[in-house]
């Protein structure tokens, strides 16, 4: 199992969940399916979908997965049927109905047409490192990892994390990367970025596929342009897209990993475990290189 992006943050020295206490809280927030008026639905489920283990634990690394269910329900089919309940009301009382009228319409077709909305599951990785005081959650947008560490704390009842804080920002730091046409030690710049203006238009430029180390991007970085996105790979191993807020995405561990996973054997559990551990050893070293290059961290 693979991450895709990472969204990392800090542990501070409140945690203290051991194997046994998170597995014993992760179970008490088990998920549970959508109830027949229930819009959506969190709750914790076993990773590798074994019954009762809450928390793969490998090499001092853990790894659980919160479990959401959506309900779909298109506006246009609400609206739809909001519009027939009101031309019969309509017909029937002689006159156009009021805004609590029609919103308890609303209200009524939504609760009828829920039971029969489609369910959308999506599950949602975790990793942990205790000793290397990281968290790391498998999300693609800021909103998703919000909703992940706000189920994660009503888990918990409390939830020692802490952002991460770096001396530049990333903004900053890949925008002079590019304008040196080089990136920092143990990283090189890949061919995609994306520069946005700071003036109020924000005018935005992206390029993909492409070499930027060229007179145009640094045309553009002269004009005031800043770097909000940027390709780059990491000691030939894990190439990823960071962004202004930084959010690392687009992850793919290279070829040298993923040659290593396949070289070990057993069965789809045994796989499931490897995998993990390769990906949990790389982000402990990739993370640390990573915050060196923004100047380290800041309390502030």
């Amino acid at each position: 199992m693979w991450f895709r992006n990472v969204r990392a943050y800090r542990l501070d020295a409140g945690w203290a969940y051991d194997f046994a206490a998170l597995t014993a809280l992760l179970d008490k927030a088990r998920f549970q399916p959508c109830g027949a008026t229930d819009m959506q639905s969190h709750g914790w489920v076993p990773p590798r979908g074994e019954e009762g283990e809450m928390v793969v634990s490998v090499g001092g690394h853990q790894l659980i997965a919160l479990g959401t269910e959506q309900k779909l329900l298109p506006g246009s089919v609400v609206r739809q049927y909001v519009a027939a309940r009101v031309e019969e009301l309509e017909a029937r009382q002689g006159y156009k109905p009021g805004r609590g009228q029609l919103r308890e319409i609303r209200e009524q077709v939504t609760a009828e047409l829920l039971p029969r909305a489609f369910v959308r599951r999506r599950l949602t990785y975790v990793w942990i490192d205790p000793v290397g005081r990281w968290l790391g959650i498998d999300v693609a947008s800021a909103a998703k990892a919000d909703e992940v560490v706000e189920q994660l704390k009503l888990a918990l009842d409390a939830l020692p994390l802490l952002p991460l804080r770096t001396a530049l920002s990333p903004s900053a730091a890949m925008t002079q990367w590019l304008a040196e046409g080089d990136g920092p030690a143990g990283f090189s710049i890949d061919r995609d970025c994306e520069l946005r203006s700071q003036a109020e238009e924000g005018a935005t430029v992206r390029y993909t596929r492409h070499a930027l180390d060229v007179d145009e991007v640094r045309s553009h970085l002269a004009a005031g342009k800043k770097a909000t996105r940027l390709a780059m790979t990491w000691a030939d191993r894990v190439s990823f897209v960071l962004t202004e807020d930084m959010h690392v995405k687009r992850l793919a561990f290279l070829d040298v990993l993923k040659e290593q996973a396949e070289q070990q054997s057993g069965d789809a559990g045994e796989t499931f475990e490897a995998d993990f551990a390769i990906m949990a050893g790389e982000f402990s070293r990739f993370l640390p290189d990573l915050i060196a290059s923004l100047g380290g961290e800041t309390k502030v």
